[in-house]
C-alpha cells in the first residue's frame, strides 16, 4: 500500500485548490478552517488501489461555475444597461446525474436562465427540473421554521457547498440545513432543523419558470404526499417524509396565488427526509420511480452512487499536465456537458409522446436536443463518452418523427439531420436509420414542417428577407441568411446519409443544394448579405449591426460569413483564394466591436468575433484552411484562458452555456480534437492545453493524446509513430485505440 506522509498532505493542502470556500477568510480561524477544509479535500481525493493511487475526478468539478454574471464590458463589447443582467452561464448548482429527469437546485430567482443567480442572497425554494434556459425549474420545496409573510430565506455562500450529484446550503431565516442529492427520477432531500417544533414543508407549486395553469396536491396516508404540477406539460410527484404529517395546509390549490404547507408533527428527532419521485406520466409512476429507485435507501447511499457514476464518466478521460484553473474549467465543462438532453421515460419505460399519448417503446425517452446550439459539439461528445444515451436520444427523435412526421427541431436549422448523420457515420447505428432518414427526407422537402420557407429554399436557392426600412435589432423577418447557410449546411449532412445508405439520386439532389450558401455571398462587400425577394441585395447595409431575426439569427454579417463547415475550399474561392480570405478573417478578429450595438446574447467579443453565442464557432478553426493552423492556435488559446471562468470568483462564463454546449466547445478544444463539421466522422487536431491526454473509449480501447514540446504552435502529426497527411484524424482511432503525437515549437 502507498501512503501520503502527514508532512506532504500538509504541503499540498495550503497549495490546493481542491475544497471550495466562497468568501475569503477573514481571520485567523477562518484561515485554520479552510486549512482544514483543503485538507480533507486532499486525503478524500485518492483511493488506495493495490499500492497506486485512483485520482477522485469529481473534486475537480466546480457546479457554481457559470452562475455568477459577467460584467466587464472589455469582455461582454458593451456596457451593460441598468437593471440588465448578461445573459451568460445560466448554469445551476444544483444535484442531478448525467442526462436525468431530476435536477434539484436552488431557486433564488423566478423567471431568470436557470433560477439561480449567485449574486443573490434568498433562495425561495428547491426545484426538479432544469436546464438553464427560462424553463422548466418545477415542483418547488422549501423547508420553513416559523415563517414570516413571505416565503424564503437568506443565506450565504459561506454556508454553501456543492459536487456533482450533492448540494448543501444552510437557511439563515429558518435555521434549516439543507442537503440534497438524486437519482435519475428522484430527489432526496434532508432538513437539519435547528428548532424541533413547528417544522414546515412548503409546496409552492404555483411557481415555476414557465407559467403555471394548475396544480394540485393530496395527503397519501401519514407520510406521503402527491400530485402534479401543470405548465406546458404535466408533471406529477410521489414524495414520502420520514416524519409523520400533523395537516396538509392548502391556500386556494390551484390557483396562481395558492400554496400548500405541510405541518410536521412535533417529537422526531434528527434531520427530516423528504425523498420524492418524478413522473411525466401519473402520480401512480411517480409512486414506482420513488420505490424502484431509493425505497429504503439512506441519503449517504444514494449521495455515494450519485458521486461513483458522474466518477465513471468523468475519469473516462484523465489528463496530464495543465494547470490547476484548466483541470478545474475542463472537467467543470464536461460535467456541465452530459446534463441534457434530459431522461422523461419512466422506470416501467412510459413515457408522454409528441402526441400526448402514454407510450412504451423499449428505449429510454430522451427530451429532444437544443439541436440549434448543440449539433456543433455536444452532440457528439455524448455520443463519445454515453453512446447509449446518444443512441437513445435518437430513437427518441425518430418516435417524435412517427408521431407528427418531421424529426424535431430546435429554435433555427434542421440539425437533427447533422446529429443523427454524425452518430450513425460514428458507428451508432442500432436504430431505424431508413425510417429516420425518410423522415429527414420530409423535413428537408415538405413546407410547414421542420423547415420553414424551405419551398423559397428549393425554387430560388435563398430564403428572401422583406424591404425593411430602418430595421433594429428586434425586427422579426426570416433570417433568410442564417437559414440560407445553415439548410446548406444540413442538405450536405442528409447527403452524407443519403450516399451511405446507397441513395444516389437524393445524395447528388441534396449536394447540389448544400451549395446555395454561395447564392448569399456578396462579392462586392464579401459578405453574407441578406437578398430580396427579386434577388437584390437588401440596403442599407451595415455588416456590423446584429440582428435576432432580421437576415441572420442572433448575429450579424461578420459572425456568419465563414460558416460552410462542409466546403471550406469553396468558401475560400468565394474570397478570392487563400490571401484574401486570410486578410478577411484577420478582420473578424480584429475590427472593433461597437458597444452602441447590443443584442443581449450576442456577446463576449473578439473584435468582431463572438464567442458567446454559437454561430461563429467554427470560424476560430479556418485558418487551418490555408495552412496557417499557429493563427486559429492562437486564438483558440485566448478563448480557453480567457472566457471561461472569469471574474473574481472565477466562476463566470461567457454566453449561456446552451445545454452545454458552450462547455463542449471548451472540453475538445482543451483535448485538441474539434468537430469542425460534426457530421464528418474525423476530427481537427489541435494543440491540447494538457501534456498527455488518456481516452477511455466506449469501445474499451485507449487513445492516448501527447503534446510533444513546449510551445503552442502545432508543426506536426503522428498517428501511431506515423505523419498524419492533413490536419484531420479519423473517428476510429475511438475504435481501435492508439496515439496520436502533437509536435509543437
Amino acid at each position: 500500500m502507498a501512503y501520503i506522509s502527514t508532512a506532504k498532505t500538509l504541503k499540498l493542502a495550503n497549495e490546493s485548490n481542491f475544497g471550495y470556500v466562497w468568501g475569503q477568510p477573514t481571520d485567523i480561524n477562518m484561515r485554520k478552517k479552510n486549512l482544514l477544509i483543503a485538507l480533507s479535500a486532499v486525503l478524500c481525493s485518492t483511493t488506495m488501489v493495490e499500492g497506486q493511487t485512483k485520482t477522485n475526478y469529481t473534486k475537480y468539478v466546480n457546479t457554481f461555475i457559470g452562475t455568477a454574471p459577467l460584467t466587464d464590458p472589455k469582455i461582454l463589447g458593451y456596457k451593460l444597461p441598468d437593471d440588465w443582467r448578461s445573459w451568460a452561464g445560466l448554469t445551476f448548482p444544483g444535484a442531478s446525474l448525467p442526462n436525468a429527469m431530476v435536477q434539484l437546485s436552488p431557486m433564488t430567482e423566478y423567471g431568470s436562465g436557470a433560477g439561480y443567480e449567485y449574486e443573490d442572497d434568498t433562495i425561495y425554494g428547491f426545484t426538479h427540473t432544469n436546464k438553464g434556459h427560462w424553463n422548466l425549474c418545477n415542483i418547488p420545496i422549501l423547508p420553513l421554521s416559523n415563517p414570516k409573510e413571505h416565503f424564503g430565506s437568506k443565506f450565504s455562500h459561506k454556508k454553501e457547498s456543492a459536487a456533482p450529484g450533492f448540494y448543501q446550503v444552510y437557511l439563515d431565516d429558518y435555521a434549516v440545513d439543507v442537503k440534497l442529492t438524486t437519482t435519475l427520477r428522484c430527489g432526496y432531500h434532508q432538513y437539519a432543523y435547528k428548532n424541533n417544533t413547528d417544522r414546515q414543508i412548503l409546496f409552492d407549486l404555483a411557481r415555476a419558470n414557465n407559467r403555471v395553469s394548475h396544480w394540485q396536491i393530496e395527503q397519501d396516508g401519514n407520510q406521503a404526499l402527491q400530485g402534479y404540477q401543470q405548465t406546458g406539460e404535466k408533471i406529477y410527484f410521489y414524495a414520502v417524509l420520514s416524519s409523520p404529517i400533523e395537516r396538509l395546509e392548502k391556500k386556494e390549490e390551484g390557483t396562481l396565488n395558492g400554496f400548500a404547507i405541510v405541518h410536521l408533527a412535533d417529537g422526531n428527532k434528527g434531520p427530516v427526509e423528504l425523498k420524492i419521485g418524478l413522473s411525466f406520466v401519473s402520480m401512480a409512476n411517480a409512486k414506482e420511480n420513488l420505490t424502484k429507485e431509493i425505497g429504503n435507501k439512506s441519503f449517504n447511499e444514494i449521495r455515494n452512487a450519485a458521486t461513483q457514476q458522474w466518477e465513471k464518466l468523468l475519469s473516462a478521460i484523465a489528463v496530464k499536465g495543465g494547470t490547476p484553473k484548466q483541470k478545474e474549467m475542463f472537467y467543470s465543462s464536461l460535467y456541465r456537458s452530459c446534463l441534457w438532453p434530459a431522461l422523461r421515460s419512466d422506470v416501467n419505460g412510459e413515457f408522454t409522446d409528441a402526441k400526448g399519448n402514454v407510450s412504451k417503446t423499449g428505449f429510454n425517452y430522451y427530451t429532444e436536443p437544443s439541436l440549434w446550439d448543440t449539433y456543433r459539439n455536444k452532440d457528439v461528445l455524448l455520443g463519445l463518452v454515453a453512446p447509449q444515451v446518444a443512441l437513445d436520444v435518437i430513437r427518441s427523435m425518430k418516435d417524435v418523427g412517427d408521431k407528427t412526421g418531421f424529426i424535431p427541431t430546435f429554435f433555427h436549422g434542421d440539425h437533427g439531420a447533422s446529429s443523427i448523420t454524425g452518430a450513425y457515420l460514428r458507428g451508432i447505428t442500432d436504430f431505424d436509420v431508413k425510417g429516420a432518414y425518410q423522415i429527414l427526407l420530409r423535413n428537408a422537402n415538405v413546407e410547414g414542417g421542420a423547415r420553414p420557407y424551405i419551398r423559397e429554399y428549393i425554387q430560388k436557392g435563398y430564403i428572401a428577407d422583406p424591404d425593411v426600412l430602418n430595421p433594429h435589432v428586434e425586427t422579426k423577418a426570416k433570417a433568410g441568411v442564417s437559414k440560407t447557410l445553415e439548410y446548406a449546411y444540413d442538405d450536405y449532412s442528409l447527403a452524407q446519409l443519403a450516399k451511405a445508405l446507397g441513395d444516389s439520386a437524393n445524395y447528388h439532389t441534396l449536394m447540389e443544394r448544400s451549395k446555395n450558401y454561395k447564392n448569399v455571398f456578396d462579392p462586392s462587400t464579401r459578405f453574407m448579405r441578406g437578398r430580396l425577394a427579386n434577388g437584390d441585395w437588401i440596403t442599407p447595409f451595415n455588416p456590423q449591426y446584429p440582428y435576432y431575426e432580421y437576415m441572420y439569427r442572433e448575429a450579424n454579417a461578420w459572425q456568419v460569413s465563414f460558416y460552410a463547415p462542409h466546403d471550406m475550399p469553396g468558401l475560400i474561392e468565394l474570397y478570392g483564394g487563400p490571401k484574401n480570405f486570410e486578410s478577411k478573417l484577420d478582420s473578424l478578429f480584429t475590427v472593433p466591436w461597437n458597444p452602441n450595438y447590443i443584442a443581449r446574447n450576442v456577446e463576449t467579443m473578439i473584435g468582431q468575433y463572438c464567442h458567446g453565442n454559437q454561430p461563429d464557432h467554427e470560424a476560430p478553426f479556418a485558418y487551418y484552411f490555408i495552412g496557417k493552423p499557429e493563427k486559429s492556435q492562437k486564438i483558440v488559446d485566448y478563448i480557453l484562458n480567457n472566457l471561461y471562468g472569469i471574474g473574481d470568483d472565477g466562476i463566470a462564463l461567457c454566453g449561456m452555456d446552451d445545454a452545454g454546449e458552450m462547455s463542449s466547445w471548451y472540453v475538445l478544444s482543451a483535448l485538441g480534437l474539434y468537430t469542425f463539421s460534426a457530421t464528418d466522422p474525423q476530427y481537427l487536431v489541435t494543440v491540447p492545453l494538457f501534456d498527455e491526454v488518456k481516452w477511455k473509449t466506449s469501445y474499451g480501447k485507449t487513445l492516448t493524446i501527447t503534446k510533444v514540446g513546449k510551445g503552442r504552435s502545432l508543426t506536426a502529426i503522428e498517428v501511431n509513430g506515423e505523419k498524419n497527411q492533413g490536419y484531420f484524424v479519423p473517428h476510429h482511432l475511438f475504435k481501435t485505440g492508439g496515439n496520436i503525437n502533437i509536435f509543437t515549437k
